[in-house]
């Protein structure tokens, strides 16, 4: 895997703001950067929703400054008032960072470029950043080569270098999409980058579980990920366990 550090210099280069999906109209953006927009002002859900819902799910609390998925020990959206949550705007072309824990054993994710199907779970249609609890949670001795483990493009690339925290520990991510260009951070650190609506996405696609013979709805989804408008929400996921976020950011790179 090629190294990726060029594209923390592409980031300054993006100054205009814009995106042309937007659905909540509250003020987002941030005093010191007009093209940045706060996704979670750490005390209020504003914002956000449930997937395919209106209303935040009640497994969803806000913790000392940060969102919290109660976890029903159930496994993914087990609980009868749980489920994964979105923030209500589209966006394409961003830069989204973001602070994120685990409880012990603790399995979430984030996704983006999601689109909303009726009757499907929210990783049919959206590329997902792993949040895993590396030490304790069995996900993180499945798929291929660590491709399950935190900060890995789930069930296709690992991270590398794999330098999560161990759980209770607050880690820094980013996730940097421009133009089908798409890069993952963990703590500072690039750990992978590949191109959506290439080649190279279709042949990951055909490797993981999404691929067309296993799930074929889920390979056409994802195969044209963000739709016509290159564009999708961002969310959250509950997986049933003690996961928390703060300090969500999305800077605008039209």
């Amino acid at each position: 895997m090629k190294k990726i550090i060029f594209i923390t210099f592409l980031m300054a280069a993006f100054l205009s703001t814009g995106c042309s999906s937007c659905n909540n109209k509250k003020k987002e953006v941030a005093q010191d950067d007009p093209n940045v927009i706060v996704l979670f002002d750490g005390e209020t859900f504003e914002g956000w929703r449930a997937y395919n819902g209106t209303e935040v799910p009640g497994a969803w609390t806000i913790e000392d400054g940060a969102i919290k998925i109660n976890g029903s020990g159930r496994g993914e959206a087990g609980a009868e008032d749980g489920g994964d949550i979105i923030y209500d705007r589209k966006f394409g072309n961003f830069e989204l960072t973001f602070e994120w824990k685990v409880g012990k054993g603790s399995n979430s994710g984030v996704f983006y470029l999601a689109q909303e199907i009726q009757g499907q779970p929210i990783y049919i249609s959206a590329p997902e950043y792993q949040i895993l609890d590396n030490e304790h949670h069995p996900d993180a001795f499945l798929g291929v080569d660590g491709n399950r483990q935190s900060a890995s493009l789930y069930d296709m690339i690992p991270a590398k270098p794999q330098n999560a925290k161990p759980y209770g520990e607050w880690n820094t991510a980013k996730i940097l999409v421009y133009k089908g260009t798409v890069a993952h951070f963990q703590n500072e650190e690039p750990v992978l980058e590949y191109h959506l609506w290439t080649q190279q996405w279709q042949e990951m696609l055909d490797n993981s579980k999404f691929s067309q013979e296993k799930w074929p709805i889920a390979y056409d989804l994802l195969l044209h990920c963000g739709g016509e408008e290159k564009e999708g929400f961002i969310g959250l996921q509950d997986h049933g366990d003690d996961v928390w976020f703060k300090n969500i950011k999305v800077r605008i790179l039209d």
